[in-house]
């Protein structure tokens, strides 16, 4: 099921034996839009310390208790590797956790930790990723920063352009809660189209901007403004889905991958051939 992502901050982490801290960010991969880290914030107990918990040793949300149970004990957690408050995560890092706690680097979703099924994972389209920039737009300074980990809580805001102009900013994201990819934006127009909000695929994302901070679409303002309908305090169903991605031409829902194809303009009338009058 789609969530949107804000759903999940504060949510609880429980491990075997107890409370370890509360939902406080997601880490993504910007080309995959896999959800790769939870930042847990451990509050008094490990005297505010922030960890990195992989999706894989989660068990199923519970959404009226707003938890999740981990298969993990509070000893692992407060032996892990420390994450630099203040700083990216790097490769290193990264490398020193999936090390720690026996992940997978490959791991690509599609199950909880305990299950035994899997689900589908849908490919989203690369996007474009400019260097780094310092003050000024001068080059950033080198870092091991993992070049395409990025926070779910920095991205939120950025401004969301169309072909042909600005439609809004990103306010949310969905969240598939069975195999942990982003899989739509929630785009506020409330400056451009009041009071509405839109839904838009991931693989209609055509630029990241990381250093202007916005986002540009393959899609042009008309496209996006008779998108289906949204009520932003609604879940999206396998119906909805089915009806946007009709809409935008992304393809037919499948229980497999699914292929996004670019959205063009409808054609224009064609007027018909008034009929020959005879002599």
């Amino acid at each position: 099921m789609q969530r949107l992502g804000t759903a999940f901050n504060g949510f609880t982490i429980e491990a075997s034996d107890g409370k370890v801290g509360n939902v406080s960010d997601f880490l993504f991969d910007d080309h995959t839009w896999k959800l790769r880290w939870l930042v847990v914030d451990t509050g008094t107990w490990l005297s505010g310390r922030k960890i990195l918990i992989h999706p894989s040793s989660l068990h199923r949300p519970d959404m009226e208790g707003r938890a999740f149970e981990a298969a993990l004990t509070r000893e692992q957690v407060e032996k892990s590797p420390d994450i630099q408050r203040n700083e990216p995560v790097s490769q290193q890092m990264e490398r020193n956790l999936y090390g720690y706690y026996g992940y997978n680097p490959s791991w690509g979703g599609g199950f909880y930790a305990g299950d035994g099924g899997a689900y589908p994972v849908r490919t989203a389209l690369p996007v474009s990723d400019p260097a780094p920039q310092g003050p000024a737009g001068t080059p950033a300074e080198p870092t091991n920063a993992d070049p395409h980990l990025r926070s779910v809580a920095e991205v939120k805001g950025y401004d969301i352009r169309a072909i042909d102009g600005e439609v809004g900013h990103l306010e949310d994201f969905l969240i598939d809660d069975e195999d942990w990819s982003i899989r739509y934006l929630v785009i506020d127009t409330r400056n451009w189209w009041f009071g509405k909000h839109v839904v838009v695929s991931t693989s209609a994302i055509k630029e990241i901007n990381w250093a202007e901070r916005f986002i540009r679409l393959d899609l042009t303002c008309y496209k996006i403004k008779g998108s289906p309908p949204w009520d932003q305090t609604g879940l999206i169903d396998r119906a909805y889905e089915a009806l946007l991605h009709t809409y935008y031409g992304w393809g037919t829902m499948t229980e497999g991958p699914v292929a996004p194809v670019q959205a063009v303009e409808p054609p224009p009338a064609v007027k018909p051939e008034p009929a020959p009058v005879a002599e």
